[in-house]
């Protein structure tokens, strides 16, 4: 990265809807690739100085992540909204500035409100695993709960 590179990323303008000048709008993953519903990503940071990305996700009302496990961590930071989160076999309400951390290899997803959109910042390690989707088998496990199964029904 050229010093001017480094200038010019230096400062992102935040501009309406958390949105940010220079940040490409993103579609959160391939729509073949998992099962989720009305989420974006905008990466805000990736420099292999940081050894880390920033980025800010964004799930519309009703909408939600994939839930997934992989061998990295997550720093999760709410920035606005409402909705709820699945860590492990507990739910967790959200609201804006709650901070989640998610343990490697633990089952996560998270889930807007019908009310209102869910956007939060995400710290990831830069080289890092693929995510893992759950077996029929992964399931019946954690339907065995019922909170947790109306959870992923989309009952919250």
């Amino acid at each position: 990265m050229t010093k001017s590179d480094a200038e010019a990323m230096s400062l992102r303008r935040a501009g309406d809807g958390f949105r940010w000048e220079g940040v490409e709008h993103r579609p959160y993953k391939d729509a073949e690739s998992a099962p989720f519903k009305a989420i974006s990503r905008q990466n805000l940071f990736s420099d292999p100085r940081l050894l880390g990305e920033l980025r800010y996700f964004e799930i519309e009302p009703g909408g939600f992540s994939t839930l997934e496990r992989h061998e990295h961590m997550h720093a999760v930071v709410v920035l606005r909204g409402l909705g709820q989160c699945l860590v492990g076999e507990k739910i967790h309400a959200l609201q804006s500035h709650d901070l989640i951390a998610i343990e490697p290899w633990t089952w996560h997803q998270f889930r807007a409100s019908e009310a209102a959109p869910l956007g939060f910042l995400c710290l990831v390690n830069s080289a890092r695993d693929r995510p893992q989707l759950p077996s029929a088998q992964d399931l019946a496990a954690l339907r065995a709960d019922p909170a947790v199964a109306r959870f992923l029904d989309g009952n919250i």
